[in-house]
């Protein structure tokens, strides 16, 4: 529990059998985690018994890929705050409370892994990924006026239940650049977001994306396709956004008959006839009401 608000740590694993259960038993440490969700992307043999020996609980998505297996875990988790991290050795567990720090303010608060002074030996950060994080970082950064980024590729992070909600609606990858759309649906919301750097380490293992050069140059190139494509599809999210936020806020006060029944507003004739009843059409003069429909060429209906 984190100021009142629960956190949950959803980890997603496909080939850390070597290094989750003691990434497990680190966030279980942190007091303000309050439960750790293991989804279970077709793992290596011996994962499920290495989570079998924590307090994790371990749910299957046979979907293959990152984002499947994250949005997965975005369902399951029911609690306030929403925590996504690899259990790969790479990150500090301990470093949520960098990222909390930011939660009064924001509604997506992300690391970042190319900060130097927070580069470990032996972390896969070489000049390429480096660079090449932080070029598409600051594309990201000119063509969505977001706020200060550095990496788009790092895949610790925390978000509100709200958020997590609002991009699973919109949510379209299942492969390893969805965490990069979460970060991009984040900025086309409007939606409060930071990045604050986190420890980068070596990994226990061998990964199955960065660990291969071919593989990271095609996923850098898709990522900057992702990239352009989602900003020409900006508007229309946007919009859609729009029109939730219209359905849920709007109320009628002057109704209220209806503003308890439904959030669409009542007809303008059954408005007149209200009005005729409330004695508003009685007057001399025109009420507000009966000069709007003059003022847009309605007529008012017999009583």
């Amino acid at each position: 529990m984190w100021k009142n608000k629960s956190l949950s740590v959803v980890l997603p694993t496909y080939n850390e059998k070597d290094s989750i259960a003691e990434c497990i038993r680190r966030f279980e440490a942190i007091a303000e985690v309050d439960e750790v969700i293991v989804v279970n992307n077709n793992a290596a043999a011996g994962t499920s018994a290495e989570v079998a020996t924590t307090g994790a609980r371990e749910v299957l998505e046979t979907r293959q890929g990152y984002g499947a297996a994250i949005r997965r875990g975005m369902r399951e988790a029911r609690t306030d705050l929403v925590c996504v991290c690899e259990p790969d050795g790479t990150f500090n567990p301990e470093d949520v409370r960098k990222l909390l720090a930011f939660m009064p303010e924001c509604e997506f608060v992300v690391g970042s892994r190319t900060v130097s002074t927070f580069i470990w030996d032996g972390a896969n950060m070489g000049w390429f990924l480096r660079w090449g994080n932080w070029a598409v970082a600051k594309i990201v950064e000119v063509l969505y006026n977001t706020s200060s980024l550095s990496d788009v590729g790092c895949t610790f992070r925390v978000m509100t239940r709200e958020h997590a909600d609002r991009l699973l609606q919109r949510s379209t990858l299942d492969g390893s650049a969805y965490g990069l759309e979460m970060l991009l649906v984040t900025a086309i919301l409007r939606s409060k977001m930071v990045q604050v750097p986190v420890n980068y380490h070596e990994r226990v293992g061998t990964s199955s994306v960065t660990g291969d050069l071919r593989k990271t140059l095609a996923l850098g190139f898709a990522m900057i396709g992702h990239v352009v494509r989602m900003r020409l599809r900006a508007p229309q999210i946007r919009a859609q956004r729009g029109a939730e936020t219209s359905v849920r806020t709007t109320s009628w006060p002057c109704w209220p008959c209806w503003s308890r029944r439904s959030s669409r507003p009542p007809s303008l004739k059954t408005m007149v006839r209200y009005a005729q009843k409330r004695k508003a059409v009685a007057s001399p003069r025109p009420t507000r009401l009966v000069a709007m429909l003059s003022a847009s060429g309605l007529r008012r209906p017999s009583p």
